[in-house]
C-alpha cells in the first residue's frame, strides 16, 4: 500500500481500477455498482444472475451457503460477562465508556478468523458492527466512540471486510438498530419497553430523550451509519438488524420501510433481517436456536399482531437459524469457559437447521484480546473435517 494513501484511501482506488478493468470481487465504495461490472467475489458462482438481478442473485447464493459465522465482539467482551453486562449490571453510561481506553484487539486476526471460517465449511462471517452498548467496531464521522479512536487504532469492520473480499466469504453486519444504551436519543424505558435503558438508580446525564419526536434524531444518526457502512466497505452481503423487542414495542417510532429502502439504495444485493421480521418484507428471517416465532411469548395484542404478520410473510422463505458455542450468551463470558459446545452438538443443530429448509448461523465470542476461544476453534475445525468427509 502507497505509504501517502489510508486504508480506505486505497480501497476507493482499488474499486475504481477494478471496475474500470472489469474485474469481480474488489472492494468499493459509492458507485461501485454503476456497471454492474464487478461482481462481488462472494457472487461468482451467480455472475450472469447478478447482471440483471442482483438481490434475487444473492438470495440465491444466500440459499446455497448454509452455514455462517457469526461473532460478537466489543467493549463487554473485556469484561467477560456476556454482551448485556452493561445493562444488567446497570453501568453507569460515564463508566461503560471507560472501557475504551483498554480495547486493543490486538489479537483480532481477520486472516486466522477467515481461514477458520472456511475450514468450517462456512461461507459468510456476520460481525456485530454495533451491539446495544452503542460502541462502533468502524470509523464513523457521526462521534469518536469507536476502535479506531480506542488503543486498537483499528477499523475492524474494515480489515475483515478485505479479507473476506479477497477469500470470496459473504460479509453480513449486525446492527443494533432498535435498542442503544449510549445514544442520547434513544427512547427512555417509560416509553414503552423495560430494557430500552439500564434501570438507573440515578438519572443518567447522557441521556436527553424527552419525547417520541426526538427519535427522529437516532433515526438519522443511524441512516447516516448505514450510508458509512454500505459506502466505505465493498459489497456487503447482507444487514441484520436487532434487537426485534425494540421494535416490537414501539413499532411506530420506527420508519422501517424508509431504513430498509436506504439499504437497498446504497446496495441492492444487500439481504436484510430483523429476526422474525418487522414488516414481512425482510429477505429472511433469522429466530435464534428454535427457530420459532416470538409471537406467541407476547402479551400485548398489537405487538402479537405486527409479529404474527411479519413472521407469516417470512417463514416460507430460505431462513436462517443462530446460535451460540457458549450455554446461553453471545459475547465472552469467561464462567462458561468449560461449557462450550463440541462438534456432535454443532452437527446435530446444523442437521437441524437444514432439515428446516434454513442456514444455520453460529457464534463465537472472541475473548477480550480478539482473538478467538481455543474451544471454538477446536469444534470448528472439527466440524469443518466431518463435513468433508460426509460431503
Amino acid at each position: 500500500m502507497p505509504s501517502n494513501l489510508n486504508r480506505r484511501d486505497f480501497i476507493k482506488l482499488s474499486a475504481s481500477g477494478a471496475a474500470a478493468l472489469g474485474l469481480s470481487g474488489c472492494a468499493g465504495t459509492r458507485g461501485w455498482f454503476a456497471g454492474k461490472s464487478s461482481v462481488p467475489s462472494y457472487l461468482a458462482g451467480h455472475r450472469e444472475l447478478y447482471q440483471t438481478d442482483p438481490r434475487q442473485a444473492a438470495r440465491a447464493w444466500f440459499g446455497e451457503a448454509r452455514f455462517g459465522l457469526f461473532m460478537h465482539y466489543g467493549l463487554y467482551s473485556l469484561l467477560g460477562r456476556g454482551e448485556w453486562v452493561m445493562l444488567r449490571e446497570r453501568i453507569p453510561v460515564a463508566e461503560y465508556v471507560k472501557l475504551q481506553k483498554d480495547f486493543t484487539a490486538k489479537n483480532f486476526d481477520v486472516d486466522f478468523i477467515t481461514d477458520l471460517a472456511l475450514e468450517a465449511g462456512m461461507k459468510y462471517i456476520n460481525l456485530t458492527s454495533r451491539h446495544h452498548d452503542g460502541f462502533c467496531l468502524f470509523e464513523t464521522k457521526q462521534h469518536d466512540y469507536h476502535s479506531m479512536a480506542a488503543p486498537a487504532q483499528r477499523d475492524i469492520i474494515g480489515d475483515l471486510a478485505e479479507a473476506c473480499h479477497k477469500k470470496g466469504l459473504g460479509l453480513f453486519l449486525y446492527y443494533s438498530y432498535a435498542a442503544d444504551w449510549w445514544h442520547p436519543y434513544f427512547y427512555a424505558r417509560e416509553a414503552g419497553w423495560s430494557n430500552a435503558r439500564p434501570a438507573y438508580k440515578e438519572p443518567q446525564p447522557q441521556y436527553k430523550w424527552k419525547k417520541d419526536e426526538d427519535f427522529r434524531i437516532y433515526i438519522d444518526y443511524v441512516h447516516a451509519q448505514m450510508r458509512e457502512l454500505l459506502t466505505g466497505y465493498g459489497p456487503i452481503a447482507g444487514i441484520w438488524f436487532d434487537p426485534i423487542m425494540g421494535f416490537y414495542n414501539r413499532p411506530d417510532l420506527f420508519p422501517i420501510n424508509e431504513t430498509y429502502d436506504l439499504v437497498r439504495s446504497l446496495q441492492p444485493q444487500t439481504l436484510i433481517s430483523f429476526k422474525q421480521g418487522a414488516s414481512g418484507t425482510e429477505d429472511f428471517a433469522a429466530p435464534e436456536r428454535s427457530g420459532r416465532s416470538l409471537a406467541q411469548r407476547l402479551k400485548d395484542p398489537q405487538q402479537q399482531e405486527v409479529a404474527r404478520k411479519a413472521w407469516e410473510s417470512n417463514k416460507d422463505k430460505h431462513n436462517e437459524i443462530c446460535d451460540t458455542l457458549q450455554p446461553h450468551v453471545w459475547g465472552y463470558k469467561k464462567a462458561d469457559d468449560s461449557k462450550h459446545l463440541n462438534a456432535d452438538e454443532v452437527i446435530k443443530r446444523l442437521e437441524a437447521a437444514w432439515a428446516n429448509d434454513c442456514n444455520l448461523l453460529m457464534n463465537t465470542g472472541p475473548l477480550a484480546d480478539g482473538s478467538i476461544h481455543p474451544d471454538d476453534v477446536k469444534t470448528l475445525r472439527e466440524v469443518g473435517r466431518r463435513l468433508r468427509r460426509k460431503g
